[in-house]
């Protein structure tokens, strides 16, 4: 049977190398391209695909996010699986992927064979996740009373794009209290005093994306 595939990457070369390794696949159809977040979810619901590739990072900021992009395709009845396709490893975004329904979470510089292997798994209906990606998955669980929570990473990773306390609680629809009381448990769990040393600490951490 032939597994129908939507290609989601802002970058063509990206997207034209993608489908030049898929082609070589006897069972894969590559059926359809999106440069957007926004684009893969409309051809998402308008065309005949079993798994989305779809990338994280789509153009410059504030576009719609990858993450976003595999909830609202995850979340229709008879949906295709999503297979994260991306260069970033961190927990923060890890979490958002799985948490918003990946099937798979693989990275770009995965060697093809392994790539064809997470596509034919994410059409079953399985898990395809990176060797990299699960053992992070489980440090985290063997440690949960210092891993950062999906919230706390994603406060943290606003702090890091250098918003202010108050355009971060704007952006999540939270309080500003809220907010902080994020911020005092991630300086908490990380053994830091600032915003600086926690962004720095976590970037090293690979938990978040640091400039």
């Amino acid at each position: 049977m032939t597994i129908r595939l939507l290609l989601a990457d802002d970058h063509p070369v990206v997207r034209a190398g993608l489908r030049a390794v898929l082609d070589t696949e006897p069972d894969f159809a590559v059926v359809a391209e999106a440069a957007t977040a926004e684009r893969a979810v409309e051809l998402a619901a308008t065309e005949e695909v079993d798994v989305v590739l779809m990338d994280l990072q789509f153009g410059p900021r504030p576009g719609m996010h990858g993450s976003r992009a595999t909830a609202l395709i995850t979340a229709r009845e008879a949906a295709p699986r999503v297979l994260v396709l991306t260069t970033y490893d961190t927990d923060a975004d890890i979490l958002a992927a799985v948490e918003a329904g990946a099937s798979g979470y693989l990275l770009k510089d995965a060697p093809p064979e392994e790539l064809a292997a997470a596509v034919r798994t994410a059409a079953a209906g399985q898990s395809a996740l990176a060797p990299a990606v699960a053992l992070r998955l489980m440090d985290r669980m063997r440690t949960p009373a210092q891993a950062l929570t999906r919230r706390e990473l994603e406060v943290l990773q606003l702090v890091a794009d250098g918003l202010s306390n108050q355009q971060i609680s704007q952006r999540l629809f939270l309080s500003q209290a809220t907010v902080k009381s994020h911020l005092v448990h991630v300086y908490a769990k990380l053994g830091v005093d600032s915003r600086t040393a926690a962004v720095a600490t976590a970037g090293a951490r690979r938990l978040i994306r640091t400039p």
